[in-house]
Parts: C-alpha cells; sequence; structure tokens
C-alpha cells in the first residue's frame, strides 16, 4: 500500500480526502487516482461485515461510498466511525429484505416490518415444512390396523354380538353380518345395499327370517336409507355408529335402537324353527 492510500485508513486522512474531492465538484470521483484505492481498501475493510449479514463485499463498499457523499462523515469527529455505522445500517436492512422479499427501502422501515418474519421457502428447512407452522398441519386420524382387526370388521363383530345378547342364535346373527356386509361392499353404498337386500329373497331362506324381521334388522344394521335423515342416528344404523367410534354403551343410550332390538328380536323367535 502507497503512503498516499495509508493516509486515508486515519480518520483525519480520510476527512481530507473526501474535502478534496468535495470541493473538485461531482467528476472528482471518477477521474482522482486514490479513489480506487480508497474503494478498494473500504471491500477489504468491510468484508467480514458483510458476509456476517450475508451480503457481497461490494454491496458494503457502495454503501460506505453513499455515505462519504454526505457532509455528516466529512464534519463527523470520527469519519470512519460513521461511515461503519452506515455500512451496518443498509447491510442489516439488505439482509432483511432478502428475507422478506422486499425492497430494502421498504425494510429500513421498522413500522412496516417489525412483525414480519423472513419467507422461508420449500425445501430450506431439515424438517417437513408442515412441521414448521401450525396452520399447516393436519390432525391426525385414528390408526386403523390391518386386516381383520379394522374397525368396519369389528364394528361387524360388535353388532352380531349386540344381536346374539338381546336374544338372536349366534349362528344366525353371524350370518346376517355376513350377509349384509358382503352386499355392502358389493355395492358401495348404504342405502344400495339396504335396497338391494330387501327386495332380496335369498337372505329370508338362508337365514330363515320373516320379510319383517329381516326389514327392521336391515334398518337397525344399515340405517334408514332416507338421505334426509342420513346424518342422524336413524340413518346411520349400528354398522356405521360402531365403525365410527361410539361405543355399545352410547348406542344403547337410544331408546329407540333397543326397542328395533327387541323388535327384531320377539319377530325372529316367532318362526318356528327359532323357537
Amino acid at each position: 500500500m502507497t503512503t498516499t492510500c495509508a493516509t486515508f485508513t486515519s480518520p483525519e486522512g480520510l476527512r481530507a480526502l473526501l474535502n478534496r474531492l468535495h470541493d473538485a465538484g461531482a467528476n472528482a470521483w471518477r477521474d482522482d487516482p486514490e479513489v480506487a484505492d480508497l474503494m478498494k481498501f473500504t471491500i477489504r475493510k468491510y468484508t467480514p461485515l458483510a458476509r456476517y449479514h450475508r451480503q457481497q463485499p461490494e454491496d458494503a463498499a457502495v454503501a460506505a461510498y453513499e455515505a462519504m457523499l454526505t457532509s455528516s462523515v466529512r464534519n463527523a469527529i470520527n469519519p470512519w466511525a460513521v461511515v461503519t455505522q452506515a455500512v451496518r445500517t443498509t447491510l442489516i436492512a439488505d439482509e432483511r429484505a432478502d428475507g422478506l422479499l422486499c425492497s430494502t427501502h421498504k425494510a429500513r422501515r421498522s413500522s412496516v416490518t417489525a412483525f414480519l418474519h423472513d419467507a422461508v421457502r420449500f425445501g430450506e428447512q431439515e424438517y417437513e415444512f408442515p412441521e414448521y407452522h401450525a396452520a399447516l398441519q393436519a390432525p391426525s386420524l385414528p390408526h386403523l390396523d390391518e386386516g381383520p382387526g379394522t374397525r368396519a370388521y369389528a364394528a361387524a363383530d360388535q353388532v352380531a354380538c349386540l344381536l346374539t345378547s338381546f336374544g338372536w342364535p349366534a349362528s344366525t346373527a353371524e350370518a346376517a353380518l355376513e350377509f349384509i356386509c358382503s352386499r355392502l361392499i358389493d355395492s358401495g353404498s348404504r342405502p344400495t345395499a339396504h335396497l338391494s337386500l330387501r327386495r332380496d329373497p335369498t337372505a329370508l331362506a338362508v337365514l330363515d327370517v320373516s320379510q319383517r324381521c329381516w326389514t327392521t334388522t336391515l334398518r337397525l344394521v344399515l340405517g334408514s336409507p332416507n338421505p334426509e335423515l342420513a346424518q342422524t342416528s336413524t340413518g346411520q344404523g349400528l354398522l356405521q355408529q360402531l365403525a365410527l367410534g361410539y361405543t355399545i354403551r352410547e348406542v344403547l343410550d337410544d331408546d329407540r335402537v333397543v326397542r328395533a332390538l327387541q323388535s327384531s328380536v320377539d319377530l325372529l323367535l316367532r318362526r318356528p324353527s327359532h323357537v
């Protein structure tokens, strides 16, 4: 470094150079041979500060240049201290602007950006993005085991046990539920399965039940096919309620369910083969 360059590294040397450039006019910064050395020195001086704020050293040099043009730097007790503060302020604003995806001018306005957080891009975080913010998280679904332990199969077993506890023969209750569930799987919807089963004479022959008993049982197990009752306990039926997580106690709290269960048993036992 030359002796001339060494002079502007001190506060008074910088002041002298800035005053000379100011007095020489607008073209002095372009024509004066010391300006290039000053800018090189400025880049080296503020490189660590720029790196700290994730900016380029050249950005710090631009901020320093803009500060050196002002009278406040030339008239300061320590011009370099004022330049350093100006560079730091600009780098902070630049870093904030990068994070908020806005202009540096807007980032300087703390009244606007004080309560904003940096934009987060997909793939930036080490963890999954939905874990970053609660608003993106979905409630966990109930765990369903694979195979015969699923809620649907468990619900069918519960309905069969419920019928048995009210007086149905166990074999008849199990066969009825197997018949209903098979048709439900094939049809894909409760109303369709209900209509198909109600009109199917095969069940009456296989289970040896009357039409009234079978109709009552279908309404009890599958619910009412009336679409207006679809979201009610009457419309859902025992199979869906138990599959949704209702307990036997909760189901039997409904007097209509208890009466329907008892009615199905009474109708079943009227058949000579079940007496």
